[in-house]
């Protein structure tokens, strides 16, 4: 009879713990927590929801990209930068349409080895100049916008084919002005965090501070 009693008293323990706090290791023996809660697996579902934290997800970069922005800085360049940087593609271009057929007139003997070699020396020149330039066009800031709690550098720089690329950096992890070696005499300034190795550039001369006040809440003063 005792044995009948003990399952039934300890299945409404549990239950009316469900409706308030109550702590089951104070009254009910381990033995019986753990033939209750098997026999009644939605009681312990129940319970283990409760008793799980509650996660905040992370703020994802479409969140970033619908939040509103105040320019900071610009570069007029930024236009014919991105023009050089989309020659290399015409230049590739011209030298796979170019270069095939001078060969084919080398080796049938219509074509001298000056002109195979010139043809070639000035594709390849062209080639690695457009592309070192590329690469160095690709670092540098043609835009900056601050959102309107001014925790977020949003840049604007160019990709690898002349197009506009976006990336969003927080602006404790931006480096002030002096903290990266510049000074404000400098035509080029740096672009660095403290996060991160990567660099871009900027440049006060050549560019424009569209909001100085709120340029200098992430570089610093500019006096």
């Amino acid at each position: 009879m005792m044995r009948s009693l003990l399952p039934c008293r300890s299945v409404s323990h549990i239950l009316s713990c469900t409706r308030g706090p109550c702590l089951l290791t104070a009254r009910t023996p381990p033995s019986l927590q753990h033939r209750s809660l098997a026999g009644y697996p939605a009681v312990q579902q129940s319970l283990q929801r409760s008793l799980s934290p509650k996660v905040t997800p992370l703020v994802r970069y479409s969140d970033l990209a619908t939040e509103k922005y105040t320019m900071i800085y610009t570069l007029p360049y930024i236009k014919h930068l991105r023009a050089v940087s989309r020659l290399k593609l015409l230049q590739t271009a011209f030298t796979v349409v170019i270069l095939p057929p001078v060969y084919v007139l080398y080796f049938q003997g219509s074509a001298p080895f000056f002109l195979v070699s010139y043809t070639t020396g000035i594709a390849l020149f062209a080639g690695v100049m457009l592309y070192s330039l590329s690469h160095f066009f690709r670092r540098v800031v043609g835009m900056m916008y601050l959102d309107q709690t001014q925790t977020t550098l949003k840049v604007s720089h160019l990709s690898f084919w002349g197009k506009r690329r976006d990336f969003y950096l927080p602006v404790s992890d931006v480096m002030t002005i002096a903290d990266t070696g510049d000074t404000l005499s400098e035509t080029i300034l740096k672009l660095k965090t403290y996060s991160s190795t990567n660099t871009f550039y900027f440049s006060t001369y050549f560019g424009r501070v569209v909001d100085r006040h709120q340029f200098e809440k992430v570089f610093g003063s500019l006096k």
